[in-house]
């Protein structure tokens, strides 16, 4: 029979292999952590039942999910300029709580997506293009 130790090391790869692969999935690092940290569990302790280890596993790959997800929510992100970005001026949205607007850019009309969302964007504004996500421009203002 295969140790349980070796069963949830597998696992792990398995689901840093698919977070590596590109899936779109948010509980993919979490729970390939929480495999790891039951691998090495599993090995100290090799009694434990498959009730417990599953149990384990869910709450801490929520417990690790979540403060991944607050890590990340308290970052500050500087998104500098970058020598590939054009300049873009603001038609409408962006103002308020509204993270989403149009813009005229390259003559054309696009949807985006306002960067730094604590910052307005008014009408006649010119901001940078920073990127691309689809059909959708990311911008940020050139203040």
């Amino acid at each position: 029979m295969v140790p349980a130790a070796l069963i949830w090391f597998l696992f792990a790869l398995a689901l840093l292999a698919a977070e590596w692969l590109g899936a779109e999935f948010d509980g993919l690092l979490a729970g390939a952590l929480a495999a790891l940290g039951l691998s090495v569990l599993a090995a100290l302790l090799p009694g434990m039942a498959l009730a417990g280890q599953l149990l384990l596993f869910a709450g801490s790959t929520a417990g690790i999910l979540v403060l991944l997800q607050r890590w990340s929510r308290r970052r500050e992100r500087s998104i500098p300029a970058s020598g590939a970005s054009e300049q873009a001026t603001v038609i409408s949205g962006f103002n308020g709580s509204e993270v989403s607007g149009r813009v005229r850019w390259q003559g054309q009309s696009w949807a985006a997506t306002n960067l730094d969302p604590k910052r307005p964007l008014a009408p006649g504004e010119a901001v940078l293009v920073m990127g691309r996500d689809g059909n959708r421009l990311q911008v940020l203002s050139e203040e």
